[in-house]
């Protein structure tokens, strides 16, 4: 029976260490925090109780196959519900968009304040499934662990018909005008921690995994997946070590040979690092072990941005928001700008709230809301910004932007605040200079060729994450990590 040590808890690493126990590995999971769950992590402050990360649960089907994999129904564990309105989009001239399954409605909403960009949505929308379809059956489903992956003439074809060197932006210039519509659409460049002035336009498939495919609700709150998960791998006998740290990946003639921790030292065959490459390549393996990855290498990768959290226990509720509301500044490309050239927290930033009390979801007391709010930020660059010096008069500052969107009385009636910052996001989870998704897809090569899921220099060393292939998000993430499983299950049972 073949030895496998789990590095980290997030959903990759759950669903690969579950995988790997239907097919009678030996795995053991360590996660360096008192819970599992990586970046999603479940936060009770008195009555109210929040979910701190991702909040925008798509692409069901990834879930799923963690559990039909294993032999059993997901429903049996966690329950997903349909949202009536996916997303609600408001903009700073005053109109909104609701998007919804119904593509007809969502245009009727576009055509109050563009016929044009109205008459040409579905026609998008046609675009986006296209893109969606080629991605999931040329690059999400398989993994590039190997050069012969990256030699397979399906691989190349696929990658041409995806528009890959035109911008997301561009795509959208192509079918709208009215700027409104393009910060909507745009703004699924930042579901990977991009930008939609620089990231390839294959990402306007995300446009239909969110109208065409829907965005779920999960009831008792996002976290109830990741105790389903942590409550099939303790099933499958997955050994899950919480509040314990790797300090160091062992190897032996090129070979990996186990794991060190404070708490002593385990031996494995296989490792999977299911935490940010980049970060766990620098501190967990020498310099000299990893001759394709050296420390000049990894900072050449840019990260993708981070953000900054707000948790708010408030004594109102507001009627205004649905489960997932964004609210738009007028200049949308000025907060890209700050975020990748000058590194700085967005003058005009976007707002993004989830309040699943829209749903009934019992996260509050009576007639009050918990909401989770969310900025983009940079990733970490200490010369341009210093977080522990003005992280409050940024919160103030957006504060005070809730309140001018038409959050009124939110820091009078505040019950609750917990601010979860980039520098904090690093030191929980490691990840690379605090960066959410790992690394940005705003080049060619970051967004199509990142680092390989297998290690290059050690054998026996295998990655799951946003930063490897095929990228960042939770439901890709979760298929990362059965996707690694089934190649370990190939490779060492035949």
């Amino acid at each position: 029976m073949k030895r496998v040590i789990v590095i980290g808890g997030g959903l990759g690493g759950l669903s690969c260490a579950i995988r790997l126990a239907t097919a009678g590995f030996q795995v053991r999971l360590i996660e360096r925090q008192r819970a599992l769950g990586g970046k999603l992590q479940r936060v009770e402050a008195g009555p109210y109780s929040f979910d701190r990360g991702p909040s925008t649960i798509t692409m069901t089907s990834m879930f799923e196959r963690v559990f039909t994999s294993a032999g059993r129904r997901i429903e049996d564990y966690v329950s997903f519900y349909k949202l009536p309105v996916y997303t609600r989009n408001r903009f700073a001239d005053g109109h909104q968009v609701d998007l919804t399954r119904d593509p007809a409605a969502t245009a009727d909403q576009i055509a109050r304040y563009s016929a044009k960009d109205a008459s040409r949505y579905e026609t998008f929308l046609a675009e986006a499934e296209r893109l969606y379809s080629i991605s999931r059956s040329r690059f999400l489903n398989r993994l590039l662990a190997d050069p012969l992956d990256l030699a397979d003439p399906r691989l190349l074809a696929g990658l041409l018909s995806v528009r890959p060197f035109t911008t997301l932006d561009r795509l959208l210039a192509r079918y709208f005008e009215h700027p409104n519509t393009r910060m909507m659409l745009g703004r699924y460049a930042t579901y990977i921690g991009s930008s939609p002035y620089r990231t390839p336009a294959v990402f306007a498939m995300l446009a239909h995994v969110e109208a065409g495919e829907g965005i779920v609700g999960i009831r008792g709150g996002t976290y109830e997946l990741v105790r389903a998960f942590g409550r099939l791998a303790e099933e499958l006998g997955v050994s899950i070590h919480l509040g314990e740290e790797v300090v160091k990946i062992r190897t032996s003639s090129g070979k990996v040979s186990g794991v060190s921790t404070a708490c002593g030292d385990y031996a494995a065959d296989v490792v999977v690092a299911g935490g940010d490459l980049l970060t766990m390549t620098r501190a967990l393996l020498d310099e000299e072990e990893r001759p394709s990855l050296p420390d000049r290498k990894i900072a050449g990768y840019e990260p993708s941005h981070s953000g900054l959290v707000l948790m708010l226990g408030v004594k109102r509720k507001y009627e205004q928001l649905s489960h997932h509301t964004v609210f738009f500044p007028e200049r949308y490309e000025e907060e890209f700008i700050d975020l990748f050239e000058r590194k700085v927290p967005p003058r005009d930033p976007a707002l993004y709230i989830c309040w699943n009390g829209a749903d009934g979801e019992l996260t509050a007391p009576d007639s009050c809301s918990a909401l989770f709010v969310l900025v983009n930020a940079p990733y970490l660059c200490e010369s341009a910004w210093d977080w522990q010096e003005k992280r409050e008069a940024y919160v103030e500052q957006v504060t005070e932007k809730l309140e001018r969107v038409g959050l009124c009385g939110i820091r009078a009636d505040m019950e609750v605040r917990l601010v979860y910052t980039p520098e904090q996001l690093r030191e929980d989870t490691g990840a690379y200079r605090g960066a959410i998704y790992g690394i940005s897809s705003n080049s060619f090569r970051q967004a199509f060729f990142r680092p390989g899921n297998r290690s290059r220099d050690i054998d026996g060393l295998w990655f799951v994450g946003g930063t490897t292939h095929p990228g960042g998000g939770t439901p890709v993430v979760t298929a990362c990590g059965q996707l690694v499983a089934e190649r370990l299950i190939r490779e060492y049972r035949g």
